[in-house]
């Protein structure tokens, strides 16, 4: 707030600067600033235009966050999807190597030791879903069930890079 002075002469010459006798509200007639009302620019506060920016910026920046999250999400079920076909794949060929025989279910390598338990599959959330490749039959023993040559993924959807996840060897 500006507040006008009076200057008045003294008996000498000298100017000399008085206490303010009122306060500047209309055009300056004696080179004095006029007040400025108070309005919405000095009450300090937002404006509507300012907030709807903000909370603009805020979603943008929240839905990128939120695609950058699932991404994410994916990728680790991806990484957990291959680690898990490594593990079985690779019990798989120890139960051959020991056995001379690929194991005739899955729960085998889980009875015999070679896995602690059968995992989940990351995409459909069950252990049941693996898909089993049977071993192809030996012609000099028919008899014998060919067993479980390999593991696949029970899911039909499609990874990050195209490919079904059905499909990873």
């Amino acid at each position: 707030m500006h507040q006008c002075t009076n200057a008045r002469m003294q008996g000498n010459g000298v100017m000399k600067a008085s206490p303010p006798t009122h306060e500047c509200t209309t055009a300056p007639m004696h080179g004095c600033e006029p007040r400025r009302g108070r309005g919405v620019s000095d009450a300090g506060g937002w404006t509507l235009i300012e907030l709807l920016v903000v909370v603009s910026l805020i979603f943008i920046l929240a839905t990128m966050g939120m695609a950058q999250y699932r991404t994410s999400v994916i990728h680790a079920r991806e990484a957990t999807l291959k680690e898990d076909l490594f593990r079985m794949r690779d019990a798989i060929d120890q139960y051959y190597a020991d056995k001379g025989h690929y194991p005739e279910t899955l729960e085998a390598l889980v009875s015999d030791g070679y896995v602690r338990k059968i995992p989940e599959d990351p995409f459909t959330k069950s252990a049941e879903t693996w898909q089993r490749v049977p071993a192809e039959a030996d012609p000099s023993t028919p008899t014998v069930e060919p067993g479980v040559y390999d593991v696949k993924s029970g899911s039909d959807a499609t990874a990050l890079d195209g490919t079904k996840y059905a499909d990873w060897e």
